[in-house]
């Protein structure tokens, strides 16, 4: 049995959990309004308020755990990717405890805690994935389709070769004139519009990478040109235009979802990441997954943000293989997701 602590600060979320082996005892966020005025997340602004989050987030998560730092068996801090600024705040914090209470370190990669969500035994259980199975990783930063062979092992067999579709999500919101993040603001307004009355660009990318630069210059072309016939197009159209925008994204994910089961035979398909939270993309994969008999495994909104569960369950399985980190490590802003690591 083993007690892990998790903290997460890769962006602009401060967030600690503790887990009981793969059971969630507590998960604790605090989230920072301050960026949205910017119309994204302000580097430095993150960091100052990770300083000012982290000891209380990390004394309410043991403390709703009923437990103490001389209880945990490890430390699991996420190392990257992510912000700079953000990763040294909870990378050092991590260090500080492990050196003060003498217990030890294992560093995570942000994205195999997303990946690894799906593992966390909370009430009511879900069903989990049995290995292998196929992960569409949806994010802001990152678009992935991988082949999860274990806790720790996977293989990348397509990813973005631009943007991340979170990014064209953010992008095609804000030229909506929504506030950021765009996100849950376009799949709001998509549910009142009409997903066909307008489609944008469809990338043809070979094999199974992505591509979504395309779709953010066809749709802003389009606003362009429809405004200079008339300049409250956006405005009386706004609706349709999510829905449409959404659409297009989701089509090219899914294609992309499909091919990967007919070429691996794998008829398990898991969403992650925070576009994972996107009702329209939930809603098509679960419809596809009835029309193709596949088994579809779809995370709990409370775990497709980022949060220090995820980052807990992959310490579980890291402490498991007795993979440690030194007080040397150091955060990255950028990383693969070729082994986990």
């Amino acid at each position: 049995m083993a007690y892990i602590l998790g903290i997460e600060s890769s962006c602009d979320d401060t967030s600690a959990a503790v887990l009981k082996n793969t059971h969630m005892l507590s998960n604790v966020m605090a989230s920072q309004d301050v960026h949205s005025k910017y119309g994204g997340v302000v580097p430095e602004l993150a960091s100052r308020a990770h300083q000012q989050h982290i000891v209380p987030v990390v004394s309410r998560a043991l403390e709703i755990a009923g437990l103490g730092m001389q209880d945990m068996d490890a430390i699991a801090f996420t190392r990257g990717p992510g912000l700079l600024g953000s990763l040294l705040v909870g990378t050092s914090f991590a260090k500080g405890l492990s050196l003060a209470a003498g217990i030890p370190l294992i560093e995570v990669n942000h994205l195999t805690g997303h990946v690894l969500s799906h593992f966390i035994d909370v009430e009511p259980k879900t069903p989990k994935p049995q290995f292998p199975f196929l992960c569409l990783l949806v994010s802001g930063g990152h678009t992935q389709i991988l082949q999860v062979n274990a806790p720790l092992t996977f293989d990348i067999l397509g990813q973005t070769i631009d943007d991340a579709v979170g990014e064209a999500f953010d992008k095609g919101a804000k030229l909506l004139g929504l506030e950021y993040p765009g996100g849950p603001h376009i799949d709001k307004l998509a549910a009142e519009g009409d997903p066909g009355l307008y489609s944008f660009a469809r990338p043809r990318i070979k094999d199974l990478d992505f591509s979504f630069s395309g779709v953010k210059t066809s749709f802003l072309y389009f606003l362009r040109d429809k405004q200079m016939e008339d300049p409250e197009f956006i405005a009386e159209n706004k609706a349709h235009l999510a829905a449409g925008l959404q659409q297009t994204l989701v089509d090219i994910l899914l294609e992309k979802v499909v091919k990967a089961v007919k070429e691996t035979g794998i008829r398990r398909v898991a969403l992650a990441g925070g576009v994972s939270a996107n009702s329209g993309l939930r809603d098509r994969m679960t419809r596809e997954a009835a029309k193709r008999h596949w088994e579809v495994f779809i995370p709990p909104l409370r775990f497709t943000t980022d949060n220090a569960a995820m980052i807990a369950i992959t310490g579980y399985y890291k402490w498991l293989e007795g993979q440690f980190a030194g007080l040397d490590s150091t955060p990255v802003t950028r990383s693969s997701l070729m082994t986990g690591e």
